[in-house]
């Protein structure tokens, strides 16, 4: 079985470690779950076999994988003051739905059973958040995230920088943003789904 594959593209280092509330942004995948602390670190998780693809391995070797991955997650978000996860994406064609469903709510079922609060963007509310529109390609919110918070060095991965903007997003919501963030794109902060609110 191949190893996860862990990147780790910043230290925590002090120039980018925010004072305040310590928010992890959660973009989850099987292949590259990009994990970001307001701490200073950014890191991507995932299982990557282009020969043995997790959708093509036998259930229960998938199951083992699977396991792996949550557990490299749950290690990597510790115990934050918040965690702010992309909103499961039920409409989302393409394979392995059936897989990212079970990491989407066992991510979930770990932060709520640790008493760790979620706050939920969708992908279009991540999307605004960044660039302040509510579409766009990826390269887009990968150059606005390298401009607004060059702090977290994500090495241009995309799932690193989708859980830039989350944790920035998080950050914002409790009234402790890192970075200045224009009043169109806060409208994102608004629409989310936080601690509290039912949904």
């Amino acid at each position: 079985m191949k190893a996860l594959k862990l990147e780790q593209f910043a230290s925590q280092a002090d120039e980018a470690r925010q004072p305040g509330p310590r928010v992890v942004g959660i973009d989850l995948s099987l292949s590259g779950t990009g994990l970001v602390s307001s701490e200073g670190w950014c890191r991507v998780i995932g299982y990557v076999d282009k020969k043995r693809p997790i959708t093509k391995l036998p259930h229960a070797e998938r199951l083992v994988v699977m396991r792996s991955v949550l557990g490299a997650i749950v290690d990597a978000v510790g115990r934050p003051d918040l965690a702010v996860m992309e909103g499961a994406a039920l409409s989302r064609a393409g394979g392995g739905a059936h897989e990212r469903g079970w990491l989407w709510w066992r991510t979930y079922e770990y932060l709520t059973d640790a008493g760790i609060p979620i706050g939920q963007l969708s992908t279009n509310q991540r999307i605004h958040y960044a660039t302040g529109k509510g579409t766009g390609q990826k390269t887009v919110v990968v150059d606005a995230v390298a401009r607004r918070w060059p702090e977290w060095q994500t090495g241009g991965n995309d799932n690193g920088v989708d859980a830039v903007v989350l944790m920035a997003a998080g950050r914002d919501w409790l009234g402790e943003p890192v970075g200045d963030v224009p009043k169109a794109h806060r409208t994102a902060v608004d629409k989310a789904l936080w601690p509290g609110v039912a949904g």
